[in-house]
């Protein structure tokens, strides 16, 4: 059975910082694309970052360069998201997610597989 799990998530004032984790497993995901997005309340769930197999290549929104980090480690099935300098309008629930047989993914259809999703809160 194929899983994402995220951890990491929590309650942290503006200008903070968080790392959240996605732990794969069921199958192998070192030649998928791994992505993060975000839901915010009462919108639509957007794009945050990917990465390609082999931590090759990393894309960013807008919103979040600068200040989020995507890495991965293959050998632990495990991709990070380091959060620094939240600012309130960060405050969503973030999602993993992988595509396979990608080279490129920003759209949610785009990926096969997804978490469940863990809470960031960021306070003014």
């Amino acid at each position: 059975q194929v899983q994402l799990e995220e951890s990491g998530g929590g309650l942290v004032q503006a200008g903070g910082s968080l790392r959240l984790s996605c732990a794969a497993s069921g199958r192998t995901f070192s030649r998928d694309v791994m992505g993060w997005f975000r839901q915010a309340p009462g919108k639509e769930r957007e794009f945050v970052a990917f990465i390609t197999w082999s931590a090759g290549s990393t894309l960013y929104a807008d919103s979040v360069k600068g200040r989020f980090t995507i890495t991965r480690d293959d050998a632990k099935n495990t991709m990070y998201l380091q959060m620094n300098n939240l600012k309130p309008e960060d405050t969503a629930v973030y999602y993993c997610a992988s595509a396979s047989g990608r080279y490129f993914a920003t759209t949610e259809r785009a990926y096969d597989y997804w978490g469940q999703g863990t809470q960031v809160t960021v306070s003014s």
